[in-house]
């Protein structure tokens, strides 16, 4: 027993260590799971999971896999698929059957592989996997259509591909005389109805229990969890894998609700997520055999070849014939087709199951996905964002800011980032406050952050800063609690000095994001100093002027907003200065500082009080 504590308190460690080194090199985080898994159990022999967990490892396996179609259900949005409808359905209903039909060929004819096992394997091969997709999109910051684009192929496919494997092993068994094909078929459709009925209404049921009140909120993802895994197994009864369509469909219904919870139910499926995609990947890649590996020779290597620049391209290209997407995001897609968790295990299933039944190369199916999965995932891994920058799908190479709230402040915070190469965009829902900055030409957003028009068209990705600048203090808190888990808490940023409130007035830890100048400067402190003249300067560092000879010539009263370093990284100021992090030779320092006396008069002579601003009305058509 303490042996088996111990190898699942490897399998996480050593999954949540490689996620934290992937993130902090900048690297694909499967390919590192992917090398622990080979480490653990080919090369050492530490873990064997037939062994260690004996009759539970394909059971948690099944499960899990269901839990992570969920939660990649759940990111499926409609609003985001409006210009992809028709390639995300051309794909499904064309490129999936050519790519099985494809596969089959290429693992008979170039594999080597019985008609039996390449029909199977060929189904399996449809799949895109989403635990290998998610984790690419958000590090690749790709343009929101190609993202969706790839996001909701990989996500249906998952199940529809394992779908086709069980009609596939079914077929096999009524030539072989175990099914009479009239059953065949009733059990395929009863299953997929099934699935779809209660894929839908168990999660409209879940939806109706939630908006009326009747489950409590400290209860809600533990209801949802056991509903997932209870849809997952019952649909399982009537047909092998028919689960995982039922728990996706499950999935993409209650991610285009309106629960008010949502956000918080997504975060808590995604930690889950995250969890068992490290732990399984690691598990799935320890239970390589080394017989298994060694198989492997020249016809794996040309399947792989066949189906990586040839099957998958063929399928998408004819599949998106006039479906309106450029010819960049039809190569992009043709390329990208990363092969995961749900490909493993259900090669692992009916690898078993044929070999059981005496079919000589169905173990050959496992060594062949296996092949496939880690070259898609080191390939497509490592290619995915340098194939993106070069075809123009990258939404932007630089480190973006979104400051909410327009205002004279804003407009030249935001032009002197634009001097500096750094994107920005100002968003306000009241048309006055941006037209200043629009008509010196910055890219605005007019419309509520926090609205459910900006969730879909402001694209919160190409961010990886916020500063919330309005008059309204809790206003700003609010926003930099509802970006807190995208941009990630340490780079949302609020003026004013709530966090310097003391006793009853101080807001809580939890609530809100950093202060912008350390202390706090609010928005009317901002605007008088704005207006008396003060502005934003940029400062280089070099081997001459040094951090502490900047210091000492600054005003006293002048602060520091951030620097950027020579690869274009943003460093906020938040308290760096004393710990020793400060700027460094190179960087370029923006602060906010009193101008410089000789450019005064200038100033004064062309200045406009700032009451005289004239309102400008909002063009037609446009949010209230």
């Amino acid at each position: 027993m303490e042996s088996i504590a111990v190898k699942l308190a490897f399998i996480g460690a050593a999954g949540i260590a490689a996620q934290w080194v992937a993130w902090r090199l900048r690297l694909p985080a499967i390919a590192l799971l992917l090398a622990a898994g080979f480490i653990a159990g080919p090369v050492t022999g530490f873990i064997e999971p037939a062994r260690d967990f004996g009759s539970v490892y394909k059971p948690a396996i099944g499960l899990a896999v269901a839990i992570i179609l969920f939660e990649g259900g759940l990111t499926l949005n409609f609003h985001e698929i409006r210009e992809t409808s028709k390639a995300v359905r051309r794909i499904v209903i064309f490129g999936g059957p050519l790519t099985w039909v494809g596969a089959a060929l290429a693992a008979h004819f170039i594999g080597g592989l019985t008609w039996t096992v390449s029909i199977i394997l060929g189904a399996i091969l449809v799949v895109t996997g989403p635990t290998v997709i998610m984790p690419l999109l958000r590090s690749a910051q790709l343009k929101s259509r190609p993202a969706s684009l790839l996001r909701w192929e990989a996500i249906v496919n998952d199940p529809i591909g394992a779908l086709f494997a069980v009609i596939a092993f079914e077929a096999y068994l009524v030539i072989g005389g175990g099914h009479h094909a009239e059953s065949l078929l009733m059990n395929i459709a009863i299953a997929a109805g099934f699935a779809l009925v209660a894929g839908f209404g168990i999660a409209q049921l879940l939806i109706w229990a939630f908006i009326r009140g009747h489950v409590p909120e400290y209860l809600k993802a533990p209801v949802l969890f056991a509903a997932v895994l209870a849809v997952f197994a019952i649909a399982n009864v009537f047909l092998e894998e028919s689960g995982l369509l039922a728990v996706t469909i499950m999935g993409i219904r209650m991610g285009n609700s309106r629960i008010a919870s949502l956000a918080e139910l997504r975060r808590f499926k995604e930690t889950v997520t995250i969890l068992l995609v490290s732990g399984l990947f690691v598990l799935l890649t320890a239970a390589l055999e080394w017989p298994v590996i060694r198989s492997l020779d020249w016809r794996a290597t040309g399947f792989v070849i066949a189906l990586l620049f040839v099957i998958r391209p063929a399928a998408i290209f004819i599949a998106t014939i006039a479906t309106g997407l450029s010819w960049q995001e039809r190569l992009l897609t043709a390329w990208i087709a990363p092969r995961g968790i749900v490909a493993v295990a259900v090669a692992s299933l009916f690898g078993t199951l044929l070999a059981g039944f005496g079919v000589e190369d169905g173990q050959s199916m496992v060594a062949f996905t296996f092949a496939v999965v880690t070259a898609t995932i080191f390939l497509h891994g490592f290619t995915l964002s340098p194939l993106a920058r070069i075809l123009g799908l990258r939404m932007t190479d630089k480190p973006g800011i979104l400051i909410v709230g327009g205002s004279r402040w804003a407009t030249a915070l935001a032009s002197k980032l634009t001097d500096m190469k750094v994107p920005v965009t100002i968003a306000d829902a009241n048309w006055n406050h941006i037209a200043e900055a629009r008509q010196a030409g910055l890219d605005t957003h007019y419309g509520d952050p926090l609205s459910e028009h900006a969730h879909h068209n402001l694209n919160i990705g190409r961010f990886n800063a916020v500063i919330a600048a309005t008059d309204n203090d809790a206003y700003n808190s609010l926003v930099c609690t509802d970006f807190g888990p995208e941009i990630g808490r340490n780079n949302v940023y609020e003026i004013g000095g709530a966090r310097d409130q003391p006793g009853r007035r101080a807001l809580r830890v939890t609530i809100g994001g950093r202060q912008l100048f350390r202390p706090g400067l609010d928005y009317r402190e901002l605007r008088e100093r704005h207006a008396a003249g003060w502005t934003f300067q940029t400062t280089r560092l070099t081997e001459e002027f040094t951090a502490e000879a900047y210091f000492e010539s600054r005003p006293e009263d002048a602060r520091i907003l951030l620097w950027r370093k020579p690869d274009g990284t943003l460093v906020f100021d938040y308290g760096r200065e004393k710990n020793g992090t400060g700027p460094q030779e190179g960087d370029v320092i923006l602060s906010f500082a009193p101008q410089r006396s000789s450019d005064k008069s200038e100033t004064r002579k062309n200045k406009k009080p700032a009451d005289e601003e004239k309102p400008v009305a909002a063009p037609e058509g446009k949010l209230p």
